[in-house]
């Protein structure tokens, strides 16, 4: 018998992780379960019960996969001593986009709903929340350490208010509720230009 290596085992795992987000995509939470998945991986429901160990531990897992590398992306951005703050936020926009493209926009407010009445769903959920929020809170403690006061708004005000209006942007481009008349991406593109403003008027000072 061929013995199994760690490597054919992370790459098999990888594969009915990417089956699970295609299901996910075409069919909702609703239609996802591990025979669809299985087969959609081409394999048997048994090896998402060995490697995963259930339904809802692939989940997690499909989650927690999507969710890191999107973290990892954005906090190279954020750190990236280079850029501007209007430079990040533009970037944040682009990433906006990608992710709508890629389904995990879909992924996330699928698991979002599913969370108010699954427990360990709901706290993977609130987790990948709080790390989206803490590189944002992160930024404005160095932005209002380099610039002063934030007016009547502390960093954890405006963190959550950015953090708010992404995750409130993002469900509603989901469900189709943008428009001419509600433009949220260019809105936010624009508001971008804003920040690129005040940074060159500080730069005047």
């Amino acid at each position: 018998m061929a013995r199994v290596t760690a490597e054919r085992v992370k790459e098999t795992k990888r594969e009915l992780l990417e089956a699970a987000q295609q299901v996910l995509l075409e069919e909702g939470y609703s239609g996802l379960s591990t025979r669809r998945v299985a087969e959609a991986a081409g394999t048997q429901m048994s090896q998402i019960q060995y490697h995963f160990g259930s339904k809802e531990g692939m989940i997690l897992a499909l989650f927690e996969y999507l969710n890191g590398q999107l973290i990892d992306r954005q906090s190279q951005a954020f750190e990236n001593p280079d850029l501007s703050v209007s430079e990040k936020w533009a970037l944040s926009c682009d990433y906006l986009e990608e992710d709508l493209a890629s389904g995990y926009v879909r992924v996330l407010m699928e698991l979002t709903a599913a969370g108010w009445s699954n427990p360990a769903i709901g706290a993977a959920v609130r987790s990948a929340y709080s790390e989206w929020h803490d590189l944002i809170l992160k930024l404005t403690r160095e932005i209002e350490a380099q610039n002063g006061s934030l007016g009547p708004f502390s960093a954890e005000d405006v963190s959550a208010l950015v953090s708010a209006v992404f995750i409130g942007a993002e469900a509603a481009i989901v469900l189709g509720y943008e428009s001419p008349e509600i433009p949220f991406r260019d809105a936010l593109r624009r508001f971008g230009g804003v920040i690129e403003v005040f940074e060159k008027t500080k730069t005047e000072e």
